[in-house]
């Protein structure tokens, strides 16, 4: 068995500034509420090798991986994968960025499956990703149109 789940947003900011917030790793302990640092281990031309260490879970426990991650700007889409799964056999992330009329789609999917002996299965890390990816996502767009809304230029004033 395996785990996927998709979620997706609009966020109401152009494509450029959308694709540059959220592809900007060093600033994800900023963006997102659960990553408490970002350590880039390695750059290869567009890939990046970094690692993530989240905040303390309720139990107190802080759980931190290795990832890589390669956005394509032209394809508008970034493959990521976790090199150290930890509890995952495997998990994959594509995000998809389309320009919609109302701004910016950003679409997320998670292809994973989870080891044999990890304390939790593929159906409860499922409702697990899709809970939280509504959570970030949502504080993604929020974060994301406060700054388009302050680079817009003030409307000018009538004589």
């Amino acid at each position: 068995m395996t785990g996927h789940t998709q979620n997706e947003i609009t966020i109401a900011a152009p494509l450029d500034l959308v694709w540059d917030m959220t592809n900007d790793l060093e600033r994800w302990p900023q963006l997102f509420s659960e990553y408490a640092s970002v350590e880039v281990l390695k750059k290869e031309g567009e890939k990046t090798t970094f690692r993530l260490t989240m905040h303390p879970d309720e139990n107190g426990t802080v759980w931190s991986w290795v990832s890589e991650r390669e956005p394509d700007r032209a394809s508008r889409t970034v493959t990521a994968r976790r090199v150290e799964t930890g509890p995952f056999a495997h998990m994959n992330i594509h995000w998809k960025y389309e320009e919609v009329p109302a701004g910016t789609r950003m679409i997320w999917t998670q292809d994973f499956a989870m080891k044999p002996d990890a304390p939790v299965d593929d159906d409860w890390m499922t409702d697990n990703i899709n809970r939280n990816s509504k959570i970030q996502l949502e504080l993604i767009r929020e974060k994301i149109e406060k700054a388009a809304a302050g680079e817009r230029p003030a409307p000018a004033l009538a004589d």
